[in-house]
């Protein structure tokens, strides 16, 4: 039972629930012209439904990690998990922008604990060596989701109508969710000493305690801001925005800016696939290996100014899946958190963590939205204009970013 058998069995149940958070996290780009077609919606209420994900997502960070260091993240994840497949169902049948935000909502907090409640697991399934590459692979999977929410989705609109194909995935959620409540344990049976350095519920801190020891630590928010732009530029184009700029400042069609989006994808899992060989091996250190991923991110993004509408489709398609590899770096976060704080607060540290990740995700598209909103719409939508200078709030964060990254401290890898 406690093999590596059942530790990877226990993995690819968690990374299907996974892969479900991440398709409803990325979905809104491709059926943007439907809804707004269909609802009726303004740029700034499309902004809102897909930014509202984020910010629920994001709230629930601040409760989550007390509750998995609580009550394990089994309960947690089924739990949440028939709130992601209610949502689904609210979404997929809304007559109109109140109930699709509302749907949206649910669907935000039910897959709110769906990575955070695994790296949880995983910190008593796999040692602190294998928590880096567990949670790159992890973040990879997830990824799939990212895919299936690209072009395959804009054939299964095309086929059976946003709607249906929204209702489908509801009820894949709730079997999704049925067998994660079935078969995952949060630890071994026997706490073996593999398992970590440790159990949580044991000698807890108390919320205030853990909470002061992550806030007063400087690096610790240097590195959220790092990831509330990170984040935030890779959900904007990815998520939102950029299947608009393909098609209306680039001139796609729809499965063209889906074939586009999808080779960021590609991109994003090909990296968090070799990250930990990369820290290892190359950077041999977590610290060069986020600065070298986001400067690269940081450079790429610069082609979304204007330098993309004059790409030839080949090089495109290549700056995109570069771009992708560029914000796997990201994913360095979570071993980076994981060594900079005793196990008994990991799953308080990282969901604080993850709640600057969510926030630039939520409010980075959101004010682009605005500001897209601001140039005058014409016959085939908003002027590259009206991307370009929007598209100077995630690059411009990303800098700022990036320069106060480099005074972070560097933690131990590896061992504490």
């Amino acid at each position: 039972m406690t093999g590596t058998g059942h530790r990877w069995r226990l993995f690819g149940v968690l990374a299907l629930m996974y892969i479900l958070a991440y398709f409803y996290r990325i979905s809104m780009a491709v059926v943007a012209k439907d809804l707004s077609a269909e609802l009726g919606l303004s740029p700034v209420q499309l902004g809102t439904l897909s930014g509202i994900f984020f910010y629920v997502y994001a709230l629930v960070q601040i409760p989550l990690g007390p509750l998995l260091d609580r009550f394990g993240g089994r309960l947690v994840i089924s739990a949440f998990g028939l709130l992601s497949s209610a949502g689904g169902f609210l979404f997929a049948l809304a007559p109109g922008y109140g109930a699709a935000l509302g749907g949206r909502i649910l669907i935000g907090i039910g897959t709110a604990c769906v990575l955070m409640g695994s790296l949880k697991i995983f910190t008593h399934w796999f040692t602190r060596q294998e928590f880096a590459t567990v949670s790159g692979y992890m973040v990879a999977v997830g990824n799939l989701g990212n895919l299936t929410a690209t072009a395959p989705l804009a054939m299964a609109v095309a086929a059976i109508g946003w709607r249906n194909s929204f209702a489908a995935v509801a009820v894949v959620q709730i079997i999704v969710t049925l067998l994660v409540f079935s078969f995952v344990r949060d630890s071994p049976p026997s706490r073996s000493s593999h398992a970590t350095d440790g159990d949580g519920s044991r000698h807890d801190p108390g919320m205030v305690a853990a909470w002061r020891t992550i806030l007063t630590d400087r690096t610790f928010w240097l590195l959220g801001i790092l990831s509330f732009f990170w984040y935030g530029t890779y959900i904007v184009l990815q998520g939102l925005w950029g299947g608009p700029y393909l098609m209306e400042a680039v001139g796609m069609d729809r499965s063209g800016a889906g074939r586009t989006l999808l080779f960021t994808s590609i991109g994003f899992i090909s990296g968090c696939l070799i990250l930990g060989r990369v820290t290892d091996r190359l950077f041999k250190s977590r610290k060069r290996t986020l600065l070298a991923g986001q400067v690269l991110l940081l450079m790429l993004m610069t082609l979304m100014l204007g330098p993309a509408e004059a790409l030839p489709r080949p090089l495109l398609y290549g700056a995109f899946f570069a771009i992708g590899v560029g914000v796997s770096s990201g994913v360095t976060i979570y071993p980076f958190v994981r060594e900079m704080f005793p196990v008994e607060i990991v799953a308080t540290a990282l969901t604080s963590l993850n709640f600057f990740v969510l926030m630039g995700a939520a409010s980075v598209q959101h004010v682009m939205g605005y500001v897209i909103e601001r140039f005058p719409k014409g016959q085939s939508g908003y002027p590259p204009e009206a991307y370009h200078t929007a598209f100077l709030i995630p690059i411009g964060g990303l800098l700022l970013s990036i320069l106060l990254f480099t005074k972070a401290r560097e933690p131990e890898m590896g061992h504490h």
